[in-house]
């Protein structure tokens, strides 16, 4: 039989992970809409609902904050293009690479802080953004170029530059997604509808995989 003490650490612990959880979501809404210099972190306790002082004693300081948040929505981004790859592994490469655009499409508009944050820190150079460049964007850039330059060889893909095409599709995805608001008023396009998500990645799909896969 329990003495008492031992549910209290747990619900504790709970508690705890409750409060880094709400932390790192208020910072990813903050981030992306005001940028690092522009967020204070008594903005994110408030958003958090949670006391100011909880930011140092979980993540230290603003900067490891943002480290933290960034870290939480590419851990599930590419946890999901990486699940996408596993259940497609026995298509041919180009349902496969089309799978993985339409995953991506469907993640970033769940997760519309995670174009919002490259953009902000694509502004100017700075720490941030290098450090997002090395452990993020550019390993994710070298994968999506050596699958696009082996769909090229088998005449998927048209010719050109694997990176700048890769590029060119996640700004055709992300890039619109970010500018989601825009886009309803302007041309009435509601991309919070799944309709029309479906429609956008189809069409990234058909524009740059034109080709049928051809086997060799």
């Amino acid at each position: 039989m329990s003495d008492g003490t031992e549910p209290l650490p747990r619900k504790q612990q709970q508690r705890s992970l409750l409060t880094k959880q709400k932390l790192l979501d208020a910072a990813l809404e903050a981030f992306s809409e005001h940028g690092f210099k522009g967020t204070s972190t008594r903005d994110i306790a408030a958003r958090a609902g949670v006391h100011h002082p909880l930011i140092t004693y979980h993540f230290s300081n603003k900067d490891r904050l943002w480290r933290s948040a960034v870290k939480y929505v590419f851990r599930d981004f590419v946890a999901a293009l990486q699940q996408a790859r596993s259940e497609y592994q026995n298509d041919c490469p180009k349902a496969r690479f089309a799978a993985m655009i339409r995953i991506y499409v469907h993640y970033a508009a769940r997760n519309p802080a995670l174009h919002k944050i490259i953009l902000q820190e694509s502004s100017n150079p700075s720490d941030r953004l290098d450090w997002l460049s090395e452990h993020f964007l550019k390993p994710l850039s070298d994968v999506s170029s050596g699958l696009i330059a082996e769909l090229q060889e088998k005449g998927v893909v048209p010719a050109g530059n694997p990176a700048l095409i890769y590029n060119m599709i996640r700004a055709s995805s992300g890039g619109l997604i970010a500018l989601a608001l825009e886009l309803k008023s302007t041309s009435d396009i509601d991309l919070d509808r799944a309709e029309a998500l479906d429609d956008l990645a189809d069409l990234i799909v058909s524009i740059f995989l034109p080709g049928e896969f051809a086997e060799t």
